[in-house]
């Protein structure tokens, strides 16, 4: 069984806040037509603010080119709608004219998983807007390698063992595998540089098997970073892997991305319901919202609205404070991004703008005044 979760932007209502029920409901159509056609078992629409999520069942294994060309295909259509409406972007995703084969590189996001469905098999999907993909990285630490908050890392025989993680060094686009605990410091350095290296999976030791797998970036060199951010991650859960639990609870922190407002604002990730997956504020603050689904012959039971949960109240409220202190600091770091990372906006234009009012310093040698010879000194 293959699990595909692809997502994509493909037109933005009102503004990047939302998508448009029609957007929507020219998916589950599309779907519901070309999808048993196309050797697809299931699949379920859902959206986080202004991305189109598409949860997909099939027994084609990962990377097929015809489960991609109908996620392509979807998304197309879904354009048209977006044109149609005179929604925000249209296609903003999309950044070829035409299916290449594959989705890597060609702007949607995705995130696949191939396995031997278990007697039980849950599954959660977390969807996030504005914010990059090393959003997860700390989440993912959290589920498969604190014991503080996954305790299964502990009294879990078949977990004990540990995890490894397979991490994307995004700029020099190669990869490392980390096993832990025992590479735990080594990990954790990679990871907390969250703008450069990301997670790509985690396997489980004890016997290879894939527990979870992110969107990641298309290959470096291959233009700016529009369908690069906004990841989605996909995480098995339950009988010999983090508990549902266990994994939403790595969101209880609203820890800090880069995204937000223009791509290019810092801001506490917020776990939110399905209605509440909307960026308003500042075109947010970041949000995520988690799909849980059990898998029944391939078959989609559910989904469930995980963090539309009372418990969630105080994350909730902790990300707003952090929204309201790092908004006072309007344009200034560590709310705004370094203007190195600020490539993809209109800022290195405009610093080119200003290139000719910068006057070049003389080196202190040059400034510094000449010292009086003694004979001049004594003829004073």
């Amino acid at each position: 069984m293959t699990l595909s979760v692809m997502k994509a932007d493909v037109g933005g209502f009102v503004g990047h806040t939302g998508m448009h029920k029609d957007v929507l409901k020219r998916a589950r159509e599309f779907l519901d037509k070309a999808g048993s056609k196309n050797g697809v078992i299931d699949h379920w629409v859902g959206h986080a603010g202004d991305d189109l999520h598409l949860v997909l069942t099939h027994d084609h294994g990962a990377d097929s080119k015809e489960i991609h060309k109908l996620a392509w295909d979807t998304f197309a259509v879904c354009t048209e709608v977006a044109e149609r409406l005179k929604l925000h972007n249209p296609g903003q995703d999309l950044l070829v004219s035409s299916f290449p084969g594959t989705l890597r590189g060609a702007g949607p996001g995705f995130a696949e998983i191939t396995f031997r469905e278990r007697p039980s098999e849950p599954f959660v999907v977390f969807m996030a807007d504005k914010c990059e993909l090393g959003a997860w990285n700390l989440p993912l630490y959290k589920i498969f390698a604190d014991p503080f908050n996954t305790p299964g890392l502990v009294i879990d025989p078949s977990m004990h063992e540990g995890f490894a993680f397979e991490i994307l060094d995004a700029v020099e686009n190669k990869t490392i595998t980390l096993q832990c605990p025992g590479d735990i410091y080594d990990l954790l350095m990679f990871l907390g540089s969250r703008g450069r290296f990301v997670v790509n999976k985690v396997i489980r030791r004890v016997d290879g098997l894939v527990a979870a797998a992110a969107s990641a970036p298309r290959p470096a060199g291959l233009g700016a970073s529009v369908g690069t951010d906004d990841p989605v991650l996909l995480v098995r859960c339950q009988n010999g892997l983090p508990s549902v639990g266990e994994a939403t609870e790595a969101f209880a922190f609203p820890h800090l991305v880069s995204g937000w407002l223009r791509n290019t604002h810092q801001g506490p990730l917020m776990p939110v319901a399905f209605e509440d997956a909307r960026a308003l504020r500042f075109d947010g603050p970041p949000r995520v919202a988690a799909a849980g689904f059990q898998l029944n012959e391939g078959k989609l039971e559910g989904p469930v609205d995980l963090f539309d949960d009372p418990a969630f109240d105080g994350p909730r409220r902790k990300a707003m404070e952090i929204a309201d202190y790092l908004r006072r600091h309007g344009p200034f770091e560590p709310h705004r991004v370094p203007h190195d990372q600020m490539g993809n906006t209109a800022f290195p234009p405009l610093l080119a703008r200003m290139e000719s009012r910068f006057v070049k310093n003389e080196p202190d040698e040059k400034k510094r005044p000449r010292k009086r010879s003694a004979s001049s000194e004594e003829s004073n």
